[in-house]
Formats: structure tokens, sequence, C-alpha cells
């Protein structure tokens, strides 16, 4: 298959060093000093030898969207791997996530109250250090994507900072597929950040934006993106044997 002579021709850790090296090139000509941007290798539907490559090749951020995928990976995979998820989050999953994961780092769709109170529960029944998590925000309007409305969001993001084992990281948009077309949906999340900082009192590099994906990160990343999610580019075509489960 593919992936397998992927994982065995080193094909995805040659890319990933293309990709940090076009992420150094955007985040210089954002004119930041010295901005560490973080990469989230996206593995979604990739088998564990390909993402091995990648862990070996130096990589230790990785984002899944299933959590059944998730959990049936991550203990296959050593355990400073910092998982992000980065898919919708219900309810009755929450849990098991949490459970099956103790390396999740980051939950990057966080986008309902409800789901923020049942997070903060789990992670103090079950005695983990606090979650990391980004407001996830509907940049474009399009009623397929998830996220909070953009003038609801600071409502959320207290919500979030009330919760004593959730620790705000910032906020994430998806956007539209078209970024060349759409960049106000990147703009969008800056004004979003800029609200959320006067209503918070607390300065941008406290709130970092997620935004940015293979097709348009250079250009979230030149527009404040502090952390992009790759999958393609990375790790090539993703392959859908059969339908995922939630």
């Amino acid at each position: 298959m593919a992936t397998s002579a992927m994982a065995m021709d080193g094909t995805a850790a040659a890319s990933l060093r293309s990709v940090l090296q076009r992420v150094q090139q955007a985040n210089e000509r954002s004119g930041r000093a010295a901005q560490q941007v973080r990469v989230v290798a996206v593995s979604k539907t990739k088998p564990v030898s390909v993402i091995r490559e990648v862990y070996d090749a130096g990589h230790r951020c990785f984002g899944e969207n299933y959590v059944q995928e998730l959990v049936e990976k991550a203990p296959q995979l050593p355990d400073d791997i910092k998982w992000h998820f980065i898919g919708n989050l219900q309810s009755n999953k929450v849990k098991p996530l949490l459970a099956g994961v103790p390396n999740l780092e980051y939950v990057e769709t966080l986008d309902d109250e409800k789901i923020a109170s049942r997070l903060d529960r789990v992670v103090g029944n079950i005695d983990r250090k606090p979650l990391k998590v980004f407001v996830q925000v509907n940049t474009s309007g399009e009623e397929a994507k998830s996220g909070v409305e953009p003038a609801l969001c600071v409502d959320l993001v207290k919500h979030v900072k009330n919760c004593t084992n959730l620790e705000f990281c910032g906020l994430m948009t998806i956007g539209m597929l078209d970024y060349a077309a759409t960049p106000e949906n990147f703009k969008t999340l800056c004004n979003c950040r800029s609200e959320v900082c006067k209503a918070l009192g607390i300065s941008e590099e406290q709130c970092e934006l997620s935004m940015g994906m293979s097709g348009d990160f250079e250009q979230a990343i030149e527009l404040g993106s502090s952390n992009v999610r790759i999958g393609s580019t990375i790790f090539g075509e993703r392959e859908y044997p059969k339908k995922q489960n939630q």
C-alpha cells in the first residue's frame, strides 16, 4: 500500500522537514522575533508505522480527529508524544478520550459550555494535570462547521477560565478551504482574540491562534497563527477504507 511505502522510503520525514522550513520562512515574513510556531502533524487515517517515522525524525506534536482512532493509536506509540484532539467532541466520548490517552495535551475544538464543564469534571475525577484547550470559533459562518459564533466567543472563554481543571490557551478556527478568496476568516479570529484579551485583561501572547492547515498555513502564520495543523502535506493524501466512527 502507499502508506507502507511511505513509511519505508522516508517520504513523511522528508515532507516534515520541508514543512518546518516553510513554517520558519513564513514566521520570518510575519516579522515576529524568534516566534516558535507549533506544527501539529495531523495523522488521521495514517498507520502507526508512518506516525513512528515522523516521530523518529524528532517530531512530538500529533493530532487526531476521531476519539476511537486516537485511543487505539496512542498506546502503540511513545508516551512523550503531545497529542492534540482536533475533531468534534461529543459528551459521551470525553471520558474514553481522557482515560485512554494520558498524554493528551490539547483539545483544540472546544465550542460549548457543556463540553467544557464535562471536560473539567472528568479531568478532576481522573486526577490528571490540567487539560489545555482552544476555543473553536466558526469564522466562516458555515452550518456544517463546528465552532462558537464570534459574537459569543468571549462568553465561552470566560466560562472556560472558570473551569479549574482546564487551561485556556487560545482560539482555533478552520475557515473556508479557499483561503485566497476568504482571508477574512483568519482576520475574524484575530479580531476575536483582540476582544477576548480586552475582556479578560490579558496580553495577546496569552491567547494563541490555531489556524492554518496544509493549503494555507503560511498565510495563517503571517497573520499571527502560532499553531498550525498540517496533515496531507506531511503524510500524503488520506485513505478511508471504511467509515470512521467518532
